[in-house]
């Protein structure tokens, strides 16, 4: 019973790694408009700090350009000002209805800093994993020592290695696919 659990915790921990990573990959823009590079911007709204996206509509009418378009006109200085306070690194343009982001070409040494970063997520994410495996695998120890048969937590650790495979492969997966999207030019 207790060995599931170990097992059933240490996926979880896993799953939530892999997610962060895609999180952060999609935040990381490579060269097209992408309304997710917007997602980490915070704006003050009336005395609270809240997601953009709570109090504007964000779109990409097209692969150069998003479109911020605040739902209180009284708003978009306040989401102008939080962009640019922002790592985004593009300068908003306010035409008074509508606030305009374009999306520059990115520089090869551009494209190289960016795929650093793709490859710093990715290997805090592996970290992540890893850590999951070393805590399930312990866990697992614990157990044998508290009575649980040695076979049992022998298939635990097999268990959670493979598990550790395959969640290592998914994140090796999606950093190349944003590495290859990143130095698509």
């Amino acid at each position: 019973m207790i060995i599931k659990d170990i097992e059933q915790h240490a996926e979880e921990k896993m799953l939530h790694s892999v997610t962060y990573l895609e999180d952060a990959l999609s935040r990381i823009r490579a060269g097209k408009a992408n309304a997710h590079i917007l997602d980490g911007v915070k704006v003050e709204y009336y005395g609270t700090t809240v997601p953009l996206s709570n109090v504007a509509t964000i779109s990409t009418p097209d692969a150069k350009t998003i479109t911020v378009l605040a739902w209180e006109k009284t708003m978009l200085k306040t989401v102008e000002k939080a962009i640019l306070d922002s790592d985004v690194g593009i300068t908003p343009e306010n035409n008074g209805e509508i606030i305009r982001l374009g999306i520059p070409p990115l520089t090869e040494e551009r494209r190289k800093q960016l795929v650093k970063q793709a490859h710093t997520e990715a290997e805090s994410a592996k970290i992540g994993v890893r850590n999951a495996r070393r805590d399930a695998i312990d866990a697992a120890k614990v157990a044998i020592k508290q009575g649980t048969s040695e076979d049992d937590g022998n298939e635990t650790e097999e268990a959670v290695k493979k598990l550790h495979d395959k969640y290592i492969k998914q994140i090796d997966a999606a950093l190349a696919a944003k590495e290859k999207e990143i130095m698509t030019v």
